[in-house]
C-alpha cells in the first residue's frame, strides 16, 4: 500500500504522462508549442510590507535569486491600489488600462515570473465584488503580501514575439539544453 508521499507522486507522474501524451499532435515549434518537464520546483516565500509595490518586489526577488523558470504558487493579502489590464487585447489594440484606488483583498494572484512578468490578478471590494486581469503595476500592498514562489529547476522560461498574437509569448525550455 502507498503511503501519502507515493501516491501523490503516483498521482503526480500519471498528470504528467497524461498531459504528454494528450499533447503530442501540437505543433511544438519552439515559440508556439514549447513544453519542458516534468521538473522537481524549489519554493521559496516572501512577505511584503504595507506601502510596497508587488510586481517591481517580484520581479527584484527574482533577479537577486537569479531565478530561470519562477512562477507564483498562491499569493494572500491586500492592496490599496492597482493597475489592470483587461480581456480582449491584441497587439494593435492593448485595450482598457483601469486604475483601482480603493482597499481590495486578493483572491488570485497568477503567472511566470521571467524577465518580462506575466501575472493576472483577480481582487474583492469591500462588497465582495471582483475584479481581474492583467496586473500591469501599482499593486501596493496594503496590510501584507504573503507570496509563495515555485521555480521549476530543470526549466527555464524566455519570451519570444508570436506573430500570431502580436505579444511576447513564454517559452519554455529545459536547462540541459543551456549547457
Amino acid at each position: 500500500m502507498m503511503k501519502g508521499a507515493e501516491k501523490v507522486q503516483y498521482w503526480y507522474s500519471k498528470v504528467i504522462s497524461i498531459n504528454c501524451v494528450a499533447r503530442q499532435p501540437l505543433n511544438c515549434r519552439r515559440t508556439y508549442g514549447s513544453r519542458a518537464g516534468p521538473s522537481p520546483i524549489s519554493v521559496y516565500a516572501l512577505r511584503l510590507g504595507p506601502g510596497e509595490e508587488i510586481l517591481s518586489s517580484l520581479v527584484r526577488f527574482v533577479e537577486e535569486k537569479e531565478l530561470k523558470a519562477p512562477f507564483v504558487i498562491t499569493c494572500v493579502g491586500s492592496v490599496t491600489k492597482a493597475t489592470l489590464r483587461l480581456a480582449n487585447a491584441t497587439a494593435s489594440n492593448t485595450n482598457e488600462i483601469i486604475h483601482l484606488n480603493e482597499k481590495f483583498e486578493i483572491v488570485s494572484l497568477v503567472g511566470t515570473l521571467n524577465k518580462d512578468a506575466h501575472l493576472h490578478i483577480s481582487l474583492a471590494d469591500k462588497d465582495g465584488k471582483t475584479v481581474g486581469g492583467h496586473a500591469v503595476g501599482d499593486l501596493e500592498v496594503f496590510t501584507t503580501a504573503e507570496i509563495v514562489i515555485g521555480e521549476g529547476s530543470d526549466l527555464h522560461f524566455t519570451r519570444e514575439m508570436d506573430e500570431r498574437t502580436g505579444f511576447p509569448e513564454l517559452v519554455i525550455g529545459s536547462r540541459s539544453e543551456l549547457a
